[in-house]
């Protein structure tokens, strides 16, 4: 096995159980590891910190385990995943009588493994590796799925193409890495919260829904009930089935994407709703906005995609931010409600409220911060990894 020696004093985030070691704290690399391979991480004295993936680029290795556990053997995974089906479980996710049967099994970090996600959509785990050593690992994640679930499992679908290192010399071509004998369904009907939704892990976007709007979404029907409801950058209808399922008024759902608009379709007449309480526009999100009268909407869902997925977008990104919520706040009627989301990583809680408290300035109404939201509990995070806290968003009141 691959030995890798840190820096002098470079060891101290490990030893706050920090997940990650950049390339930068190397000080000597003892053999020649390929991308992927599993190493071990050692102080310049030669005591032992820990075990994990090796890969190029800033950040060299991602810990599997700071105990010096096996973890070449198979029961490894096994362990992982149960503890992480057990945090499931202990919120009330995994009960066979629940409401809802689709969560996050694993959240990278955050249930120590990073670099995997896998989603979990009524006995069909969807595996994306982030990592060249998890996407080796598939395999081995594989049979840990199927003991951990045993007869429930139907299927494990490999969505890694548009999540792995693109510049690692990998196959990556999505499909099913097992599947149970008569299982051929590439989409899937799954309760969240009593509500119906159609799911397509292979032609969906990331891996077919967004769990991790799941109590933001429930907190949306809660206001909705005699409102008149905009859904920007609605994907699939999540939002907008939520507020008719609890009342609203009418809902208008818009989105760019006219796949994502076909499945609004579907998920209205699963759920049982009257055509005339819904509109679809396949729009772009921005310009609708713009040309919407004021105060036609009473809520607002302001939804969008990730406008920075690096440090040099920032900027760009914070006055994108600024100027689709001050449209929002303008159009929204007095006494009416905008829910705000940023799921970009490197913009922070801080930061992402600066730019809508910028954006209600430029209006020149009065705002108030009703709630703060956040990612819901199996999208945990790493308590020594603040930063797998992602989604955030504000819940504001417009008079």
């Amino acid at each position: 096995m691959t030995k890798i020696y840190l820096k002098k004093g470079r060891e101290e985030s490990l030893r706050r159980f920090h997940p990650w070691v950049f390339s930068g704290a190397i000080a000597q690399i003892v053999g020649e590891p390929a991308e992927g391979d599993i190493v071990g991480v050692f102080a310049q004295d030669g005591s032992f910190l820990a075990y994990g993936h090796y890969q190029i680029g800033s950040i060299a290795v991602r810990v599997l385990s700071f105990s010096g556990e096996d973890v070449f053997d198979p029961g490894f995974w096994v362990n992982m995943i149960s503890r992480a089906k057990n945090v499931r479980t202990s919120v009330g996710l995994t009960s066979v009588d629940s409401r809802t049967n689709c969560y996050r099994l694993v959240h990278g970090e955050g249930d120590g493994l990073p670099g995997l996600i896998i989603d979990y959509y009524d006995g069909v785990c969807v595996i994306q590796a982030h990592s060249v050593g998890m996407f080796r690992s598939k395999s081995a994640i594989c049979e840990a799925l199927k003991t951990v679930y045993g007869d429930s499992l139907k299927a494990v679908y490999d969505k890694s193409s548009g999540t792995a290192p693109f510049k690692a010399v990998l196959n990556l071509i999505d499909g099913y890495l097992c599947h149970a004998e008569g299982f051929s369904d590439d989409e899937q009907i799954v309760l969240e919260n009593g509500n119906r939704f159609l799911v397509n892990w292979t032609e969906g976007q990331k891996t077919g829904f967004f769990l991790d709007q799941r109590e933001n979404r429930n907190l949306v029907g809660r206001y909705s009930r005699g409102r008149n409801v905009l859904n920007l950058f609605c994907y699939t209808g999540g939002f907008s089935v939520y507020s008719l399922a609890s009342g609203a008024a009418h809902v208008d759902s818009v989105d760019s994407s006219g796949k994502a608009m076909a499945m609004v379709s579907r998920n209205m007449e699963l759920n049982g709703f009257e055509a005339s309480s819904h509109t679809e526009y396949t729009a772009d999100a921005i310009e609708f906005l713009r040309s919407v009268p004021e105060d036609k909407y009473d809520l607002i869902i302001v939804d969008p995609p990730a406008f920075a997925k690096h440090r040099g977008a920032l900027n760009n990104a914070l006055r994108a931010y600024q100027r689709l919520n001050a449209a929002a706040i303008s159009k929204v009627s007095p006494g009416g409600l905008v829910f705000t989301f940023s799921c970009s990583q490197v913009v922070d809680k801080e930061a992402f409220a600066l730019a809508v408290f910028s954006a209600a300035a430029q209006t020149g109404r009065s705002v108030r911060i009703l709630d703060r939201l956040n990612q819901p509990a199996d999208h945990s995070v790493n308590i020594y990894h603040p930063e797998g806290e992602y989604l955030k968003g504000l819940l504001l009141y417009v008079e």
